[in-house]
């Protein structure tokens, strides 16, 4: 075995985001600069915030489906704020972290089952790990279609 094929045997660092009661990401441990903590926040995310100086569009997944965005105790809600691709017209966008399972893991293909009937619109693919199914959301389109609407607006 190869050095390349054992790193990958390994796995890969994920952020399991929880975006809903229905929707599960896993991106890369990479692709995400901070998860933010908004103190008192309002029942629903902020359509956008600001982060270090930066103007943060954030997406909600979670806002028809009843899914918890706050804490019960303390009122305090959770943003995970992703980099963005150099060029494609915004440096960090967020997504709102709803409910339970908020997580970073290593995860080897070993232990996924290959999902393709469950990719959503806004993803490149779909696995099942542990009992739940996650989305591998397309950042680089979530991205540009996120840039195209602040460029509407």
């Amino acid at each position: 075995m190869t050095d390349l094929e054992e790193h990958e045997a390994d796995g890969q660092w994920c952020v399991l985001l929880p975006c809903s009661d229905s929707e599960f990401w896993a991106v890369p441990q990479n692709a995400l600069a901070e998860i933010v903590t908004l103190h008192a926040a309002p029942e629903q995310p902020p359509e956008e915030l600001q982060w270090r100086s930066e103007r943060v569009p954030v997406l909600d997944f979670g806002r028809d489906d009843d899914s918890r965005w706050r804490e019960r105790v303390g009122g305090s809600g959770l943003v995970a704020v992703l980099l963005g691709l150099e060029g494609e017209g915004c440096d960090y966008w967020g997504v709102a972290v709803r409910g339970e399972g908020l997580a970073v893991r290593r995860v080897a293909p070993a232990d996924v089952r290959d999902a393709p009937e469950a990719v959503a619109e806004h993803a490149s693919a779909a696995f099942v790990l542990g009992g739940v199914t996650y989305q591998v959301p397309d950042l680089v389109a979530l991205q540009r279609k996120i840039a195209a609407s602040m460029a509407v607006a």
